[in-house]
């Protein structure tokens, strides 16, 4: 963040010059464009006039895009206590983890095949799903990394109770998929599909830049599990900076 911050400060005053930054820096400022392209109906077209841009994180990447709709949809209340859980590829972590995780022969070798990490739930990026989320609370986040490169999934676990009367899985479902209509990176999985399932495999998108949602549960049912399904490295990284870049240079 802080080299994001001096290189920023080199072209200060110059508006000939447009940024995408990729670190946590401007993520939640409000003179930058947050560069979730999908996250709202005007939100490329923001994207696309903005002089500077932020590219989102990984996690809050999945995690945004599962709540906000349910959020300008009316069906997630104010106060909610919201719970994101994850598990990304280990190239998430960078150089440092790459190689931890692949050099066994380091004093800093990490042997675990899936480890949680995070643990004094201060997350960096609790305030990028709480603001680009539109939550009036901070999500609980529990992240975590498994034995593989790429990929990622991001869950948000629901009581249909606390939600708003009359909301199943039918009613988030539509939600998102109004919400997320027209466009082709960010897929809804119809209900029929996802009740055939018997797993979801969180390689599945690796190499790709889309992103699938899914909503799991049973008609009637107290619980709705909400999934989204990525590559941490596609579309919750330089694959979103390359779709910004596209947006900004078609300006």
């Amino acid at each position: 963040d802080d080299a994001s911050r001096e290189a920023v400060s080199m072209v200060a005053g110059n508006n000939n010059v447009r940024i995408i930054d990729t670190s946590t820096a401007y993520r939640v400022h409000q003179d930058w464009a947050y560069g979730f392209a999908e996250m709202d109906k005007d939100q490329g077209e923001k994207v696309r006039s903005a002089r500077l841009v932020a590219n989102p994180g990984c996690y809050p990447t999945g995690a945004i895009a599962l709540i906000r709709p349910l959020r300008a949809a009316g069906l997630l209340p104010d106060g909610y206590p919201v719970s994101v859980n994850a598990v990304s590829g280990y190239t998430g972590g960078g150089k440092q983890m790459i190689a931890q995780m692949e050099d066994q022969s380091r004093d800093d070798a990490i042997s675990a095949n899936n480890f949680l990490y995070g643990l004094t739930l201060k997350h960096k990026h609790v305030p990028e799903m709480t603001i680009h989320g539109q939550l009036d609370r901070a999500p609980l986040f529990s992240p975590s990394v498994g034995r593989f490169p790429q990929g990622m999934i991001v869950q948000v676990p629901l009581f249909a109770a606390d939600l708003k009367e009359g909301t199943d899985i039918e009613t988030i479902h539509a939600a998102l998929t109004a919400h997320y209509a027209g466009q082709d990176i960010v897929s809804v999985v119809p209900l029929a599909e996802s009740k055939g399932l018997a797993r979801i495999d969180a390689e599945e998108l690796a190499g790709k830049d889309t992103m699938k949602l899914f909503v799991f549960g049973t008609e009637g049912g107290e619980h709705i599990n909400l999934v989204a399904l990525l590559d941490n490295l596609g579309k919750g990284a330089s694959g979103a900076a390359v779709q910004n870049m596209e947006l900004m240079l078609s300006a």
